[in-house]
C-alpha cells in the first residue's frame, strides 16, 4: 500500500461503529433506564386518611400458588378498608377452594374476602382482561366508595407493607396508575440467563424514568402489581377500553397517562411464585406475545431482530473477529454492555460475570420473537390456561 492511500471501512468496521454508538446513546441518552433505580421510596409521607381499596385478583388454575398470594393481600398492613375479590376463571383445578383456604388462613375478619365464579369469555375480549374486567364490576357494586383497585396477580406473593407504599405514592405524587415489576423467579439455570435479561430489555424498551416523567409520552406497566385510581378507570371508559389487549397492563398504562400521571418501578420484597418451566417455558411465554408487541407489522420484525443483531451480537464477533479499531470498537462495547446490566443482575443477587451472558440472552429473545412472527402466519392461536383466542392487535 502507497503512503496516503485510505483505508475503505468494511462492513466489519461499519457494524462495529453503529454498535459502539448505539450504546453509546443508550448508556447516555436513553432515559437512564439501565440504572433500575426506580423504586418506592420507604419514607413516603402517610396521607390524611387511608382510602378504601378493592383488590381484585383474576385466576385460572392457579391452585398450587392463590392460597398464598391470597394470604399476602389480606396480610397488608393498611391502615385503610381493604376489600379481595378473587375471580376464579373457569378453572378446572380447585383454584376458588384453594383461595378460600388460604383466606381463611390469614384469619382475616369475615366480609373481607370473596371468591366470584367468572363467566364465559365473550368474543372480542383477552381472557385476563375479562376477568379483571368481572372483578372490577363485581367491587362496584360491593364496596363502591373505594377510591382505589388493586390489580394483581394470583402467583404473586407481596410484601406486607406494599400497599400502604403504593397508596402514599398514588395520593403524595398525584398518579393515577402506580406498578411495580415484582421480582420474577429467577433460581434455575435458564431463569438466572434469561429472566434478569427480559427485565433489562423491558426497561429499555420502557424506560422508567420516562414513564414516570409527566411530559412524556412513554407509558408502561406491570401486570403483576397495579394500584389504579378508579376516578381514571371511570375516565377511560373501564377495562372495556383494553378488552382485547394481550400485553394488558401496558396497554392499560397507554390509556391512563394522556390524562393523568403514571408511575412504574422495581422492587424486590415482592416476588413471582411460579417457576418457568425450563426454556421451553421462556420461550412460550415471550413467543405468545413477542409479535403483538410489534403489532404484527413484518417491518417492525425485521427492524427488532436487526438492531438486537447490532447491539448484542456484533460487539462480542468484532471483539473476536477483528483488529485494530474494530476490535477496539468490539472492545468498549462489550465494556458498556456488561456496565449496564449490572444493576439488574445485582437486583437478582447475581455476580458480575453474568454480564457476558447478555449476547447470549439476546440472540435467544431475538429468535423466540421471529417464532413469535411464525407462530402468527402459521395461523396458530394464542394459548394461555388450556384457553385458545385470536390474537388481537397490541
Amino acid at each position: 500500500m502507497t503512503a496516503g492511500a485510505r483505508v475503505t471501512p468494511g462492513l466489519t468496521d461499519i457494524a462495529a461503529a453503529l454498535s459502539l454508538a448505539a450504546w453509546l446513546y443508550l448508556l447516555l441518552f436513553h432515559g437512564r433506564f439501565w440504572r433500575a433505580d426506580q423504586r418506592l421510596p420507604r419514607d413516603l409521607p402517610a396521607p390524611p386518611a387511608w382510602p378504601d381499596v378493592v383488590a381484585v385478583i383474576p385466576a385460572r388454575n392457579e391452585a398450587d400458588v392463590v392460597g398464598r398470594a391470597v394470604r399476602s393481600v389480606l396480610g397488608q398492613r393498611y391502615r385503610g378498608r381493604l376489600r379481595v375479590v378473587v375471580v376464579d376463571d373457569r378453572s378446572d383445578d380447585g383454584t376458588a377452594a384453594a383461595a378460600r383456604r388460604g383466606a381463611a388462613a390469614s384469619g382475616h375478619p369475615p366480609g373481607r374476602f370473596e371468591v366470584v365464579a367468572g363467566r364465559p369469555l365473550p368474543p372480542g375480549w383477552a381472557g385476563k382482561v375479562w376477568a379483571m374486567h368481572q372483578g372490577v364490576s363485581h367491587a362496584e357494586r360491593t364496596m363502591p366508595a373505594a377510591s382505589y383497585v388493586w390489580l394483581t396477580d394470583a402467583d404473586v406473593e407481596h410484601d406486607p407493607d406494599e400497599l400502604a407504599r403504593l397508596v402514599a405514592m398514588a395520593r403524595g405524587g398525584q398518579y393515577d396508575l402506580v406498578s411495580l415489576m415484582v421480582r420474577l423467579h429467577c433460581r434455575q439455570g435458564w431463569e438466572r440467563l434469561l429472566i434478569p435479561a427480559f427485565v433489562f430489555f423491558f426497561q429499555k424498551l420502557y424506560p422508567f424514568p420516562r414513564v414516570n416523567r409527566a411530559r412524556s409520552r412513554v407509558a408502561g406497566a406491570a401486570g403483576g402489581c397495579m394500584l389504579l385510581r378508579r376516578r381514571a378507570l371511570r375516565r377511560i371508559g373501564g377495562l372495556e377500553a383494553i378488552r382485547g389487549a394481550v400485553i394488558d397492563d401496558c396497554a392499560l398504562a397507554r390509556a391512563v397517562k394522556p390524562g393523568g400521571r403514571v408511575w412504574l418501578g422495581l422492587t424486590a420484597a415482592t416476588r413471582s411464585l411460579r417457576p418457568y418451566d425450563g426454556l421451553g417455558g421462556i420461550w412460550d411465554m415471550v413467543a405468545r406475545s413477542a409479535y403483538t408487541q410489534l403489532r404484527h407489522q413484518p417491518l417492525l420484525l425485521l427492524a427488532t431482530v436487526a438492531g438486537m443483531v447490532l447491539v448484542y451480537l456484533v460487539p462480542p464477533a468484532a471483539l473476536a473477529a477483528g483488529s485494530g479499531w474494530t476490535a477496539a470498537a468490539g472492545g468498549l462495547a462489550c465494556l458498556i454492555m456488561a456496565s449496564v446490566y449490572l444493576p439488574t443482575l445485582r437486583l437478582y443477587g447475581l455476580p458480575a460475570c453474568f454480564g457476558l451472558s447478555l449476547p447470549l440472552a439476546g440472540l435467544l429473545y431475538a429468535l423466540m420473537t421471529v417464532d413469535s412472527a411464525r407462530r402468527h402466519y402459521a395461523g396458530r392461536r394464542d394459548q394461555w390456561k388450556g384457553r385458545r383466542y385470536a390474537p388481537q392487535a397490541g
